[in-house]
């Protein structure tokens, strides 16, 4: 899987199916059609990357741990051509997203401090040509590059809106600067998590994998270091039905005290743990991830989950550990320990009396991490479907309770919707992605789905809808049934466009002189 080369794809029926074909050839027309009224000339290829929804692992990834997400039907299209002296990055919205310009410079920094939502184009950019030198190809002149955006995956949602733009626009500039067959799904899929942290948040590479490596009709069990995607089975007879909280969860703009900030807990965590276990602090200082723990437990506890967690209650303690806490047991300063790390940097400066709480997010980490792997060993059992979907909602149930209460990662709204979702038949509901608002995913039968979402809808959503804080006819893109979907794919189309009143005309896209 990972060895193989991004798709390009000729007939559209090849990425959305014949039953999404008509709606996905009509977003391409327009926006090709608006393309060629801001920039004269139409784009010369397009790339397409899907958001995802995760159906277990969460805050793993970045630990080194395996993930199990499905992308969806929702992605993210970037229409590009060469041209002009600039990178001018425009969308389909302009009123809602700016254009906006950079130079051509691969090595100007992204300015974290002013966020805008061109950085995450301008990260793909810079990740294109860092990842050409450090595979030792030649990387291409920069260039001018004219370039539009237009996508459905709900911003701040959870579903990886940042990645599907991250992942797309890599593609489309890849593909703009003629080296997208030097790269395989796997090049693509490591390149792009290290390129979103331009934009200031530690990724940890699931949501780019997925969006990279998706098949449709199966979900990914998605493992790192090197990246590699294998197919999981789902059960028949259910689906999964995700409910868009409508609770803005901003990764980049709340990272220091989120996202980035349960990053270095996880590590801290690490490094206190293999202390404790008997490593040097001088060596337990380089140590990164809570995974590499592991040898260090299985020498002393055992291997499997109920050891981590024996482990973890023996040696770090409950309550909340303050910086000088961890420098006396780590003997180095925090400051010293996260040097050249500017997002962790900037997590050291704001902590406040709140502290770290390493032993919950280490529990968290090794048991969402079990959780993982019993629900691939689930779906590829023989029990009966029914005993397979019980045990895929029990584990998914015992992953929200971990998210909220282990990791602090939810909030009411995700809660509530939970809570409902389970009142309304859900065989299992949990929060899905970084958390802090976005959505939640729920397994459901199938013949329970239409009854599960009218129910949804009238108790959760429609109340939103009489407070102004969504329109009713926006309802069906925050609570929809999903199958699993396909991967990212540059997407080289022969389209229908026209002026208004006009038959439509047959074109290639433009070809570049």
């Amino acid at each position: 899987m990972a060895s193989k080369p991004v798709p390009e794809v000729t007939e559209i029926e090849a990425v959305y199916g014949l039953e999404g074909a008509a709606e996905a050839t009509n977003r391409y027309q327009k926006l090709a059609a608006t393309f060629k009224e801001k920039f004269g000339h139409y784009p010369e290829a397009f790339a397409r990357a899907p958001g995802r929804v995760n159906l277990i692992g969460e805050h793993i990834d970045y630990e080194g741990y395996g993930v199990l997400p499905m992308a969806i039907r929702q992605d993210t299209i970037v229409a590009i051509r060469k041209g002009g002296d600039n990178l001018t990055i425009s969308h389909l919205d302009p009123d809602k997203y700016p254009t906006v310009s950079f130079g051509t410079d691969p090595a100007q920094a992204v300015d974290t401090a002013n966020h805008t939502w061109a950085n995450y184009f301008l990260s793909a950019y810079k990740g294109v040509f860092d990842h050409l030198r450090a595979k030792g190809s030649l990387a291409p002149l920069p260039v001018g590059l004219q370039v539009m955006v237009q996508g459905t995956v709900p911003q701040g949602s959870g579903l990886s809106s940042s990645s599907a733009i991250v992942c797309s626009s890599s593609l489309a500039i890849a593909k703009a600067l003629s080296v997208a067959h030097t790269l395989t799904k796997g090049e693509v899929a490591d390149f792009t998590c290290i390129a979103e942290r331009h934009v200031g948040v530690t990724s940890g590479g699931m949501d780019q994998a997925i969006s990279i490596m998706a098949m449709p009709g199966v979900a990914m069990l998605v493992e790192f270091n090197p990246v590699q995607a294998s197919e999981v089975q789902l059960p028949s007879g259910a689906t999964f039905v995700i409910a868009n909280s409508l609770t803005v969860s901003k990764k980049a703009e709340t990272a220091d005290k989120r996202y980035n900030l349960r990053v270095v807990e996880c590590r801290l965590a690490a490094m206190v743990l293999a202390v404790a276990l008997g490593k040097p602090a001088a060596e337990a200082v380089n140590i990164i991830t809570l995974k590499e723990v592991e040898p260090l437990i299985i020498a002393k506890f055992g291997p499997g989950a109920e050891a981590q967690a024996q482990a973890v209650h023996e040696l770090l303690h409950k309550d909340v550990y303050m910086p000088d806490e961890v420098e006396s047991l780590l003997g180095k300063q925090l400051s010293s320990i996260y040097e050249g790390n500017a997002s962790a940097q900037r997590v050291l400066r704001v902590v406040g009396p709140e502290g770290f709480r390493l032993r919950d997010r280490a529990l968290h980490v090794y048991s969402e991490a079990g959780r993982v792997y019993a629900f691939r060993n689930v779906c590829e059992s023989n029990a009966t479907t029914e005993e397979k979907l019980a045990a895929l909602g029990k584990l998914m149930d015992a992953s929200h309770s971990s998210c909220a209460g282990l990791y602090e990662c939810s909030c009411d709204e995700l809660d509530r919707l939970v809570e409902l979702a389970r009142k309304a038949g859900a065989l299992g509901a949990r929060l899905t992605g970084a958390g802090w608002g976005g959505c939640t995913v729920s397994l459901v039968r199938d013949d329970d789905a239409p009854k599960f979402i009218a129910a949804i809808r009238e108790q959760y959503f429609m109340p939103l809808v009489q407070q102004g804080v969504v329109q009713e006819a926006d309802l069906a893109e925050c609570l929809f049934a999903s199958k699993p979907s396909s991967g990212a794919a540059i997407m080289q189309l022969k389209l229908a466009t026209g002026g208004a009143g006009s038959a439509p005309v047959s074109h290639p896209i433009e070809t570049a002189a």
